[in-house]
């Protein structure tokens, strides 16, 4: 095994810019993507792929069948994707996008406080794992003495969340 280099530190305000999925069906995941969470279909790439965002921007999630279709689920126990997580601007926008899925029935497969970010999730029709949360503001994370942070895992109480829609 190589020694690793820690000198090279990725740029401040690095961020991931898309995922892409593969999927067994391209409708049903289109359902889940677009008409579920709300996201926008910004081009098709034949009966094989499509390209989704939100706010505008050419894509933040794609999705194709090219080596999928048909296919079975990952499975769970293997080496691969855990989730992909979603990061809502606010609290209210978390508690909006709860409240649509409760409507729709679509079950969550937990709902937790981790201290720096409350999170929902839920798994697509072929079993990724979707996590859509909203950061707390930094200020409010839990540290250490030292500084250094301190999330946990506890339950979020989704009625207290919900009641996030009854403000202005």
């Amino acid at each position: 095994m190589q020694k690793k280099d820690n000198t090279y530190k990725a740029p401040d305000f690095t961020r991931i810019g898309h995922i892409h999925l593969k999927v067994s069906d391209l409708n049903r995941s289109l359902e889940f993507y677009q008409g579920l969470l709300g996201f926008e279909l910004t081009m098709m790439y034949g009966e094989q792929a499509a390209f989704l965002s939100a706010g505008g921007y050419h894509h933040h999630i794609g999705l194709n069948t090219w080596h999928s279709l048909n296919a079975a689920p990952a499975p769970k126990e293997a080496a691969g994707l855990y989730h992909t997580a979603i990061l809502y601007p606010t609290r209210k926008d978390l508690a909006a996008i709860l409240d649509r899925i409760r409507r729709a029935y679509y079950p969550l497969t937990g709902a937790s406080d981790h201290g720096v970010s409350e999170a929902l999730y839920l798994n697509d029709p072929d079993g990724n794992g979707v996590e859509l949360y909203w950061d707390r503001p930094k200020e409010q994370w839990p540290t250490n003495p030292d500084g250094s942070l301190t999330m946990f895992t506890r339950p979020l109480d989704l009625d207290k969340l919900l009641k996030e829609l009854d403000t202005k």
